[in-house]
């Protein structure tokens, strides 16, 4: 995560007010924002700290705790019931003071394996979620089935490109009212044939 810097490459450390009408002043933008924002700024790196605004008091552990409650309410549940037990476990133990390094320890070592952790993450759905694959895949499938639908019915093909009151060659002129006997069929047998042959070859070179 890229963290914000002073002109002389020092990382900048931005000032949260917070007022008794329980509003938040980011005193960066000269603007009020809402734990919403707080929390966008902490995934962009984004360095602060929450002071009261009357007493100078820091409260910014309260409001990042704030935070985690917030984003918890929303769905995605990152604090699995066992360990919150855990840690409310530890309030007043004799070595209660030990959870807060510990698990900043383990949190570090975990961000700084996040980068490789992503790449293995998708290398290894990149197989059982191939969703470009699937999309192309899809493509020459609908193709394939229009292609197979025309080869099928050559006669709507036909009707399609000749103009309406075209007599077919063999029809019955003298007698209009007869049924078509349309085409020689010998051709078409041959055309459908010839088709159903190059979609087999398609189909196998897929398979």
């Amino acid at each position: 995560m890229a963290m914000a810097e002073h002109s002389d490459g020092a990382p900048s450390v931005v000032t949260i007010k917070k007022y008794a009408n329980r509003r938040l002043y980011n005193t960066a933008t000269s603007s009020y924002v809402t734990l919403d924002h707080l929390a966008e700024m902490v995934k962009k790196g984004v360095d602060f700290v929450v002071t009261d605004a009357k007493s100078g008091e820091d409260i910014t552990r309260g409001v990042l705790t704030q935070i985690i409650v917030e984003q918890e309410g929303k769905g995605q549940n990152l604090l699995p019931i066992k360990f919150l037990r855990q840690i409310i476990g530890f309030y007043g133990d004799a070595l209660g003071g030990l959870v807060p390094r510990y698990l900043e320890s383990s949190m570090s070592a975990f961000t700084d394996n996040e980068g490789n952790m992503r790449n293995i993450l998708q290398d290894t759905f990149k197989g059982l979620l191939p969703v470009q694959q699937m999309e192309e895949m899809g493509k020459q499938n609908m193709a394939l089935f229009q292609n197979a639908m025309r080869m099928f019915n050559p006669f709507a093909q036909m009707n399609r490109n000749t103009p309406a009151g075209t007599a077919y060659p063999g029809q019955n002129e003298s007698n209009p009212g007869d049924t078509a006997k349309g085409p020689d069929i010998e051709p078409l047998k041959a055309q459908i044939s010839q088709m159903q042959s190059q979609l087999e070859k398609l189909l196998k070179e897929r398979s």
